[in-house]
């Protein structure tokens, strides 16, 4: 399944390709060099390749993330673990497609701050969510109620990375929010390569479409991988880990 770590990616994709992929770890993940590579062959073959972001950052950190670095531009984004959808040049909200979700959360923050303020293990993150909540947590202080509690209240609680607790509006996550993009926009299921590391990439997979968990993917997401038989498993990290299932999956020709 694997390619040497050093190959590069030469021949543009046999068929459209809509690469949904997580950023820290994932696309922002492996070595200089194997993110050069990657970044590389998506600009050089940008008329086949649609660019998709899916990630818990918000949007001020992918703007500024764009304009500092190599990182190649997304054509979307899904940020905010899924309660954003952006787009175009300067990356901004697309309000058609969020308006779902924020009637899903209503006037939520507040509220749930007020129920969860204390709870053990828990720090607020101190960026200003619009449609979520999120906390740092430590695993060894965390109650088992803590969940429970945002779950009585008519949200999803999501756990990753043994450090984030996001609070969700329900039903609302990276994976179905994918899937509303892509229903939007037409994009057939067999385009799609959904890319992730952690517990709150889980969703992507849980679409069914085809994908790839990256060689430094945490345990308690590899523990899920067997039920879905389209993701591939590379013992490649981060960008070297994409290269991989861009072959395997055989969006771009092998040797």
């Amino acid at each position: 399944m694997s390619l040497p770590d050093h190959h590069l990616l030469h021949t543009a994709p046999q068929r459209p390709l809509v690469l949904a992929t997580d950023l820290d770890g994932t696309f922002l993940g492996g070595s200089d060099e194997q993110r050069a590579h990657l970044y590389r062959w998506i600009d050089d073959h940008r008329e086949h390749v649609t660019l998709v972001f899916v990630t818990g950052r918000d949007l001020p950190f992918i703007r500024n993330l764009v304009r500092a670095t190599n990182v190649p531009a997304p054509d979307y984004v899904i940020g905010d673990v899924g309660t954003t959808i952006a787009g175009g040049l300067d990356i901004e909200p697309i309000e058609e497609l969020e308006r779902p979700i924020a009637q899903l959360w209503g006037d939520a923050g507040a509220r749930m701050q007020a129920l969860l303020k204390d709870e053990p293990g828990l720090r607020l993150q101190d960026t200003p969510f619009r449609y979520r909540l999120s906390y740092y947590y430590e695993p060894d202080k965390l109650s088992p109620d803590t969940a429970r509690k945002v779950r009585d209240a008519g949200f999803d609680c999501l756990l990753s990375a043994d450090l984030y607790l996001d609070v969700l509006p329900p039903g609302i996550s990276k994976g179905p929010t994918l899937l509303r993009l892509a229903e939007h926009l037409q994009w057939p299921r067999e385009s799609l390569l959904v890319a992730g590391d952690t517990l709150n990439d889980l969703s992507l997979f849980q679409t069914g479409l085809t994908g790839v968990a990256v060689g430094n993917s945490e345990p308690a997401l590899r523990a899920h991988l067997d039920e879905w038989p389209l993701v591939c498993q590379s013992p490649l990290p981060g960008a070297a880990g994409i290269a991989d299932a861009l072959r395997f999956h055989g969006f771009v020709p092998g040797d």
